[in-house]
C-alpha cells in the first residue's frame, strides 16, 4: 500500500487536513531564486528539521545539477550563450533506484529522525524517472513517486511573487554559478545584462510556478505556503510556524544567517528589464 502525502488544506476542510507528527518528512517545493534556500538553510539551523538539500536536482547523465547551458535549452542566441560557460560532461550515475532513494533518506535526516528537503518542478521528472526503478513502485505519477521515494511528508510551497526580480537574481546565478551568499567579485564583474536571457528565465519560472499550481489542483493538495516577502521580512517567525505544523520545538527557529544577494546591480538590471520589456514586448 502506498504511504500517502501529507499536505496542508484550509481550516474549513477538516477531513483532508494531516500534519507530520515528530520524526516525520518535509518537502520544500519551489522554483529557483524564490527565497527557498534562505527557508531550508533556516530549517536545518534549528538542529531539529532534518538536513535539507536540493536531492533531486542531479541529472542520471551528468550526475551533477543542471549547468548554465542546460537552463537554456533551444535558445540560439550567441550573445546569451557567450555568457554562459561551457558544458562539463559530468560522469553518469551508477546508483540503482533502490541505492539513490536509501542515500536520500540516509542524508536528509537530523539526529532526532525527521527528513528535510527541497523539489524544484524542472527537477520533477528526474524524481518520477528515478522512482520508477524502485521495487516497491505503488503508481508512475509524481504524486506517488513522492510517496514512494519520502512517505508521508509535510509540503511546503515557496513563492516569489515579483518575477522580474526573481529572474534578474536567476540570470546573475547562473552567469556567476554562486547560488548562496554574496557573488564571486571577479565572475560577477564578467556577468552581463542581457534582456533576452532574462527573459528566457521569465517564461521559465512562470512555467515552474504554473506547473506547481496545475499539480496541486489537479491533486486537490493545498500546501503549506510561504511566500518570499513574508520569509524575508520575518525568517523566525516562517520557521517557527513550520516548526509547529511539523509538532516540533517552535522555539528553536534561529534568526537568518544568510547574506541576501540582491543588490543595487540587481535593483538596476530589474528596472533596465522592465523598461526593455515595455518597448520590446517581453514577458513580465
Amino acid at each position: 500500500m502506498a504511504a500517502k502525502v501529507t499536505f496542508m488544506a484550509s481550516d474549513s476542510d477538516d477531513s483532508t487536513l494531516h500534519r507530520s507528527g515528530p520524526g516525520g518528512s518535509y518537502l520544500v517545493l519551489a522554483s529557483q531564486r524564490s527565497g527557498s534556500t534562505l527557508l531550508v538553510e533556516s530549517l536545518r539551523a534549528t538542529g531539529i528539521a532534518g538536513n535539507p538539500e536540493e536531492y533531486f536536482q542531479y541529472l542520471p547523465t551528468t550526475s551533477a545539477a543542471p549547468q548554465p547551458r542546460e537552463w537554456f535549452a533551444g535558445v540560439t542566441d550567441p550573445q546569451v550563450l557567450a555568457l554562459l560557460d561551457p558544458l562539463d560532461p559530468g560522469v553518469p550515475a551508477a546508483e540503482t533506484s533502490s541505492q539513490w532513494r536509501e542515500r536520500i533518506l540516509q542524508a536528509g535526516r537530523s539526529d532526532n529522525g525527521v527528513w528535510g528537503g527541497k523539489l524544484m518542478w524542472n527537477q520533477t521528472p528526474l524524481l518520477v524517472d528515478r522512482a520508477a526503478g524502485l521495487p516497491d513502485r505503488s503508481g508512475s505519477d509524481l504524486r506517488t513517486a513522492i510517496a514512494d521515494v519520502l512517505g508521508d511528508v509535510l509540503l511546503i510551497k515557496v513563492s516569489r511573487e515579483n518575477v522580474v526580480d526573481q529572474a534578474v537574481s536567476f540570470w546573475r546565478a547562473v552567469q556567476t554559478r554562486v547560488w548562496r551568499g554574496k557573488a564571486d567579485p571577479e565572475r560577477d564583474a564578467r556577468a552581463q545584462y542581457n534582456a533576452d536571457g532574462i527573459a528566457h528565465l521569465v517564461t521559465e519560472l512562470r512555467n515552474q510556478e504554473a506547473g506547481w499550481r496545475a499539480w496541486f489542483a489537479d491533486n486537490g493538495i493545498t500546501p503549506f505556503e510561504v511566500s518570499y516577502e513574508e520569509l524575508t521580512a520575518d525568517t523566525t517567525k516562517v520557521v517557527a510556524a513550520i516548526l509547529e505544523a511539523l509538532e516540533l520545538d517552535p522555539a528553536a527557529a534561529p534568526p537568518p544567517d544568510l547574506e541576501k544577494q540582491g543588490d543595487a546591480r540587481s535593483n538596476e538590471w530589474a528596472e533596465r528589464y522592465r523598461h526593455d520589456a515595455a518597448s520590446r514586448g517581453l514577458p513580465l
